[in-house]
């Protein structure tokens, strides 16, 4: 009977930049960029533009817990949570989930589309002719903003892929091939442990509708894993002035690989893994134990 582990990591106060007046209004401590931010109810202003006059994504945005959806799971509006895998899909997925340890767990670039549904906050800079968003693990993304480029024939594999963006009016319109595959590489879809292949195509339409919030439409399409393209939406809200992307050291590559069990963990009916929404994290983390009754046979 094999046994689910959850891996706990502590992750670093939001702080502001020394000497600034933003840190002045720097979080209390408890605060942390995997704590979902409370839902914005102040007056609504104009998103901010650029010298392009496109709208600037620029910002530190934290993610906004949706009442009855899993998080991390790519699959959070498909039925039963659950993305239309194929046969070799699902093969894949029992395979991760049996014989390979989660690689953000052991410090590897979690990619695209992975990072899109993280629980964790990030940052984006933005130009009019590109767009960095700075995640943490201390992994950054660089997109050029261009419409006459194309994507190479054969691009060399990736974690966060090849991308390239266009504008379509003012939603920001970002196309991705050359991905890693999980048959060969260390990437999963999302915190599931979803497969995705070298085939795989992400189209990401990223918009911000006023000042406090950055809206994404997603669609993954991969032919070799799943049965049909799938979608998947999200809303950020930009974080409280003083906040931003902080130092953030990963070592467990050399401190802890040995003692990481394979997969995501189980998946509840509610589409989460180990703990969940549903019920309160313990206040001392849990041993393999603790899963002892959730355990598939």
């Amino acid at each position: 009977m094999r046994k689910a582990y959850v891996l706990l990591a502590a992750v670093a106060g939001l702080v502001g930049l020394p000497g600034t007046a933003l840190a002045q209004e720097a979080p209390p401590p408890e605060a942390t960029i995997a704590t979902p931010a409370a839902p914005y109810t102040g007056e609504q202003q104009a998103a901010p533009r650029g010298l392009d006059g496109k709208p600037d994504f620029t910002g530190f945005w934290r993610g906004i817990r949706q009442p009855g959806k899993p998080g991390g799971n790519l699959g959070k509006d498909q039925p039963n949570f659950q993305l239309p895998l194929n046969e070799t899909g699902l093969r894949a997925q029992v395979y991760s989930q049996n014989h390979t340890v989660d690689p953000e767990s052991i410090c590897i670039l979690g990619g695209i589309p992975r990072h899109n549904g993280s629980g964790l906050a990030f940052e984006i800079l933005h130009t009019p002719k590109r767009l960095a968003t700075l995640y943490n693990y201390n992994t950054h993304r660089w997109v050029t903003i261009d419409p006459d480029l194309r994507h190479p024939a054969n691009p060399d594999p990736r974690y966060f892929g090849h991308g390239i963006a266009h504008w379509e009016g003012d939603v920001l319109v970002i196309e991705t091939r050359g991905l890693r595959d999980s048959s060969k590489d260390h990437i999963w879809l999302d915190e599931n442990g979803n497969p995705i292949s070298d085939e795989a195509v992400v189209i990401e339409r990223w918009s911000r509708p006023d000042y406090h919030h950055l809206q994404l439409q997603m669609t993954v399409t991969d032919p070799k894993y799943y049965a049909r393209p799938f979608t998947f939406d999200r809303t950020w809200q930009r974080a409280d002035k003083g906040q931003g992307a902080n130092e953030y050291a990963c070592n467990e590559t050399n401190n802890a690989r040995d003692h990481i069990g394979p997969g995501a963990g189980i998946i509840g009916p509610d589409g989460n893994r180990g703990f969940g929404y549903n019920e309160p994290l313990p206040d001392v983390p849990p041993g393999p134990e603790a899963y002892e009754d959730l355990l598939l046979p």
